[in-house]
């Protein structure tokens, strides 16, 4: 097995090794080292690669083959969710509180496990998203938070890192509510990273890495919004309730 890259703290902010030569096993991973400066974050979106690791782990980046995507066509609306979306009691909200959504994300899930939202990943992407590109989309009922996605903008890229649920529903409406801004915006690529049977079922579908470089190479470059987002008026508010 090849030795795993290195980048030393002090490295270029863009120094990454070609994704190609990733591990087939595991799957993507790239190399390790580095720092979670918003700078090198950047620069890792930009180029199909993101951080994963344990707390007991040095940083690890990985560009896994396939890459998992989404679109307002392929997204599957159940008959549950086709429900959610003609009326539904909730408020809907972009970047309102970013920090709240990843500290949703990073609590334990039912079906047990850790996290890999770790402290300093939190703080790292609180930090990102005070730069301008790191973004969250926010499921209200009330003035509780019941539902949540959050991920990183580069170009007309979006790369979605997590979500989660309070409330039946609430992350796939989160989703759909993202998608459907996103698209309006003009961003031509929504990035899962990788797949699972949960992203299947919602319609999320697989490409090799090698069409996905290619898709984002040409998306990063355009000019989309930066900074803190808001949604358009329609969508804050499920149109049965106005």
């Amino acid at each position: 097995m090849p030795s795993l890259a290195w980048i030393p703290d002090d490295a270029p902010a863009d120094t990454f090794p070609p994704v190609s030569t990733a591990f087939d096993e595991p799957n993507g991973l790239l190399c390790a080292g580095g720092d979670l400066s918003p700078e090198r974050l950047v620069a890792a979106y930009q180029r199909g690669i993101f951080p994963w690791f344990s707390e007991d782990e040095p940083i690890l980046w990985w560009s896994p083959n396939p890459r998992t995507l989404f679109s307002t066509t392929s997204f599957h609306v159940s008959r549950s969710m086709q429900r959610v979306l003609k009326k539904h009691p909730y408020r809907l909200s972009v970047d309102e509180n970013f920090p709240a959504v990843i500290q949703a994300c990073a609590k334990p899930r039912p079906n047990g496990g850790g996290t890999w939202i770790t402290k300093n990943m939190q703080i790292a992407y609180i930090n990102l998203h005070q730069h301008g590109h790191a973004h969250s989309c926010e499921v209200w009922e009330g003035d509780e938070l019941v539902g949540g996605i959050y991920g990183v903008a580069v170009g007309a890229a979006f790369c979605a890192e997590s979500m989660f649920s309070r409330r039946s529903n609430t992350s796939k409406l989160a989703l759909w509510t993202l998608l459907q801004q996103l698209e309006r915006w003009g961003f031509e690529l929504f990035d899962c990273q990788l797949w699972n049977e949960h992203l299947g079922s919602l319609g999320a579908f697989d490409v090799p890495r090698e069409v996905f470089a290619e898709v984002l190479s040409l998306a990063v470059n355009k000019q989309t919004l930066q900074k803190t987002w808001q949604l358009d008026p329609d969508l804050v508010h499920n149109q049965s309730h106005e």
